[in-house]
């Protein structure tokens, strides 16, 4: 099952809207309007998509760096947020 009430979906998957992938990328970022420096957001992001969602977030001025996704749980649980 994918989503649904109980959690995130199965696997780390990339965060673009509709995009069912598998994540390769992880791309940390904020708004620096609503979070302090220790506070941020990270989105998963397949190939495909990685410049996409990186372009997204520097056309609005937020601070972004992108690294490979190594698969580890804990980042995807981090990344368990919005999708774009």
């Amino acid at each position: 099952m994918i989503g649904g009430f109980s959690g995130a979906p199965d696997g780390a998957v990339c965060s673009r809207a509709a995009c069912t992938a598998t994540a390769t990328w992880r791309i940390d970022w904020r708004n620096p309007k609503i979070h302090t420096g220790d506070r941020g957001k990270t989105w998963l992001a397949c190939d495909e998509h990685v410049g996409y969602l990186r372009d997204f977030l520097e056309a609005r001025a937020f601070p972004v760096s992108v690294a490979a996704f190594d698969g580890d749980a804990n980042d995807a649980d981090a990344a368990a947020g919005g999708r774009a």
